[in-house]
């Protein structure tokens, strides 16, 4: 029977996936302490995209000096990341009865690719930035499609 042997990987995934959005939400937090470490540090970042991370780094010490408030933005974004992995405990619960929340997923992937296609030019985000975004939705399909697929076989054997 291949039902415990799916079950394991779908559980496995989801961890992966959970454990993805904490750190990526979490990273929000100290955008202003990352930033500077990154590109003030000992040995500061001169790669790929400096100018930009230079360009926003300005930005975000002039606003942590006046406008420290508008921080508590990113204390949203990172929370929305962890409530949003939180959701995926259903599907770890039972996957096939909440294989909606993976569907869902799949569907909020997707639209990752109009909004930095749209937002990032009217907001002057750089191209490369801009696919870098797209790649977060492109990339996170790959671990819920495998999921969807899992679930479904799953689901046969049941």
């Amino acid at each position: 029977m291949r039902s415990p042997n799916t079950l394991f990987k779908i559980r496995g995934m989801l961890v992966f996936f959970m454990v993805s959005l904490v750190v990526s939400g979490a990273t929000a937090f100290p955008v202003y302490s990352e930033l500077k470490w990154l590109l003030a540090g000992g040995t500061p970042y001169e790669g790929p995209g400096h100018d930009w991370l230079q360009q926003v780094w300005y930005g975000v010490r002039d606003t942590q000096g006046a406008y420290p408030f508008l921080f508590y933005g990113f204390d949203w974004l990172a929370f929305a990341h962890l409530v949003i992995a939180l959701l995926f405990v259903g599907p770890y619960r039972d996957p096939v009865k909440n294989k909606w929340i993976i569907e869902w997923a799949m569907l909020t992937c997707v639209a990752v690719l109009p909004l930095a296609l749209i937002a990032g030019p009217i907001r002057g985000i750089p191209w490369y930035h801009i696919v870098v975004d797209c790649c977060f939705g492109i990339f996170g399909l790959i671990p819920l499609a495998l999921l969807r697929h899992w679930i479904r076989q799953l689901e046969a054997v049941r």
